[in-house]
């Protein structure tokens, strides 16, 4: 059987009843055209099942279409809901994205970007599996650069970052407005940017209330081992604790479960609260857990944009933080 004739440019504008020219405009959004002239060429290109030429099309306008994107989240539990709002911004302008690891080894890191290069990627995404900064690696590199989830440590570089300490407020309005006064904060390791953030946000929310916590809060791991541990420690101060905002839903799940075990009511005597939205965890919570969602795919189709931006000649350098929102479950009003 002979092989179908792929159709070309000329085929398009040959059924448009336009110049090769302007096919090429209206398909590459280039130029002032008539609407009705764009939508004509677009029908024709579909209908003729017409794919541009990759190869003419990045020659002609000096790009690649390909983005890199290095995190150090070997796990995905970040990076998988980044990539996926990168990558549907990006693709909607026909870009790829090459992910690549980098299991927090520098010189891992370095190789993936000469990679990259050698590639001639029209721009990097730069991620992690935590928050906070992390060294530039901007300078020098010839192509733009957004950081994601983390913060690069040169203001002058693009970052798009959660806004951790507005998710955390956003929590404490709600167990203010659903009633509690008593508010205790578990959370991850002291030394974690996430976890000061919170720490110090819910503190700072309850002083604007008039309240103090009940304790001071308690530091330790980002795990359901913690969380469990951590409500024995409140339950053997005798802390009179009516609401606990935990650091995260893995925390949030195990003290739920020992304060469950201990007797005590979630949320009818303790309302609690995570912090990620991670469905694994609040879905399978009893009761299902009210947690802050940071929005991470949110976060990268913004990100993409940042890029897209910085590609076409108009940087937006600085810090640019994403909102938060609170998804409200079981675990503070009861169903």
């Amino acid at each position: 059987m002979p092989r179908q004739r792929v159709a070309t440019i000329r085929d398009v504008a040959a059924l448009a009843g336009v110049s090769v020219g302007t096919a090429s405009k209206a398909l590459n959004g280039r130029g002032s055209l008539r609407a009705d002239t764009v939508a004509r060429v677009r029908r024709a290109a579909e209908q003729l099942d017409f794919r541009p030429n990759a190869a003419a099309r990045s020659l002609h306008a000096g790009r690649t279409y390909t983005v890199g994107m290095i995190t150090t989240d070997i796990i995905g539990r970040f990076s998988i809901p980044l990539l996926i709002g990168v990558e549907g911004t990006l693709g909607a302008g026909q870009i790829s994205v090459l992910l690549c690891d980098a299991r927090d080894d520098a010189i891992r890191e370095q190789h993936h970007l000469r990679v990259l290069l050698s590639r001639r990627v029209d721009g990097v995404v730069v991620t992690g599996r935590r928050a906070g900064s992390r060294p530039s690696v901007s300078t020098g590199l010839g192509v733009p650069v957004v950081y994601a989830f983390l913060a690069s440590d040169d203001p002058g570089d693009c970052s798009v970052v959660p806004d951790e300490e507005a998710g955390s407020r956003l929590a404490a309005d709600h167990l203010l407005t659903v009633g509690r006064r008593r508010i205790a904060h578990v959370t991850g390791p002291e030394h974690h940017h996430s976890a000061r953030v919170r720490a110090h946000a819910l503190t700072a929310r309850l002083a604007e209330a008039g309240l103090e916590p009940p304790v001071p809060p308690l530091y330790g791991e980002w795990s359901e081992a913690w969380g469990r541990q951590a409500a024995g420690i409140l339950l053997a101060r005798g802390a009179e604790v009516d609401a606990v905002h935990c650091g995260s839903d893995q925390i949030a799940r195990g003290l739920t479960d020992a304060l469950r075990e201990a007797g005590r009511r979630v949320p009818e005597d303790v309302a609690v609260t995570g912090f990620d939205n991670w469905d694994v965890m609040t879905t399978a919570s009893r009761p299902p857990l009210t947690s802050v969602d940071m929005d991470l795919e949110g976060l990268g189709r913004a990100a993409a944009e940042l890029l897209l931006r910085a590609i076409d000649g108009d940087p937006r350098p600085g810090l640019h933080r994403h909102p938060a929102q609170l998804v409200i479950r079981g675990s503070t009003v009861p169903a």
